[in-house]
């Protein structure tokens, strides 16, 4: 990890911003893939990313699922398809549009976020020690901020 300079331009701290929220990523990722394989579970990182979405809002199209994690549709349903066989959820039908399938969870999905929740959580509260509240709040907000900045462009 590099530290930046006091008298670094903005850009030089933006670009320094996102090589380190890279990084945050990478170590987050792999601290979780060790407690996927500590506790034998049957389920990849990406995998865990669709099921956070639905534990957050069940019932989505695989769209909207593609977007919230970032990925583009083909590999949604290879996800899904691979999900869809461990029985953690399955493809409805959606009543106004035939062609839409929406994705839920199902029974062995949400016990599935009861076991990974108590880790998951571990990792996080791990990469938040001794970093105040605010601190947090505020850097949610920034990157809020320089998302809506590039999206709106």
């Amino acid at each position: 990890m590099t530290t930046p300079i006091k008298n670094s331009t903005k850009t030089e701290l933006a670009v320094e911003f996102g090589r380190s929220m890279s990084e945050l990523r990478t170590y987050t990722r792999q601290q979780i893939q060790l407690k996927i394989k500590e506790h034998a579970i049957n389920i990849t990182f990406e995998m865990l990313e669709v099921m956070g979405c639905l534990w957050r809002k069940d019932g989505i199209n695989q769209q909207e699922i593609a977007d919230l994690t970032l990925r583009d549709k083909s590999s949604m349903t290879y996800l899904l398809d691979n999900l869809v066989k461990r029985t953690l959820v399955k493809r409805v039908e959606d009543g106004n549009d035939r062609r839409n399938k929406l994705i839920y969870l199902t029974k062995e999905g949400n016990e599935l976020r009861e076991q990974l929740n108590p880790w998951v959580a571990e990792v996080y509260e791990m990469a938040s020690e001794e970093v105040d509240v605010n601190n947090l709040q505020n850097g949610i907000a920034l990157v809020n901020k320089m998302i809506n900045n590039l999206k709106n462009r």
